[in-house]
């Protein structure tokens, strides 16, 4: 029995190593994002470089600057969640370790301190998304602008209290 116990104990703990698909899928759609992000900005400035139309200069290339930002940050959220995986549940990065150039921003201890980086890659995707909307929302009423003042006023509370709490950590 104690035979058997420990073969199937062995086998949930090589189990984990099923965190590898995650790793690599998060990996191969961060790589994937950074790439469309810096497409997404140097699409249109290749063609506002072509036209030299300074409406595609003002618009396009602010609409998309902010799209890219957005890209770039999901793929930040993607990075550090592949990041922490690996390291909660296969094996610390020791090059990262020994790095005297690496910051301690990616180093991962528990599940609280992955959900805590994510969670702020979140809002910072939030805040994104809704100044993309404020910029191509169109305000008809004082109602639109009550809302957007609403708006601006929960991003500044979600940066407000994960400020507050990242120093009461400290």
């Amino acid at each position: 029995m104690k035979k058997l116990e420990l073969i199937f104990e062995t086998f949930l703990w090589k189990s984990r190593l099923l965190v590898i698909l995650a790793v690599v899928s998060s990996l191969i759609g961060a790589f994937a994002l950074f790439i469309a992000g810096l497409f997404e900005v140097l699409l249109p400035l290749m063609k506002f470089m072509k036209t030299l139309d300074y409406e595609v200069l003002s618009k396009k290339l602010v609409a998309s600057a902010i799209a890219s930002i957005d890209m770039f940050l999901i793929a930040t959220f993607l990075l550090i969640f592949a990041l922490g995986l690996y390291e909660l549940f296969i094996s610390k990065i020791d090059v990262a370790e020994r790095d005297p150039k690496s910051s301690k921003v990616l180093f991962i201890t528990n599940l609280e301190d992955l959900k805590t980086k994510l969670g702020r890659v979140v809002i910072m995707v939030i805040i994104v998304v809704f100044f993309k909307q404020t910029i191509e929302m169109e305000y008809e009423t004082p109602l639109d602008l009550l809302y957007l003042g609403l708006g601006a006023l929960g991003i500044a509370l979600a940066l407000y209290f994960t400020h507050k709490e990242s120093h009461n950590h400290h």
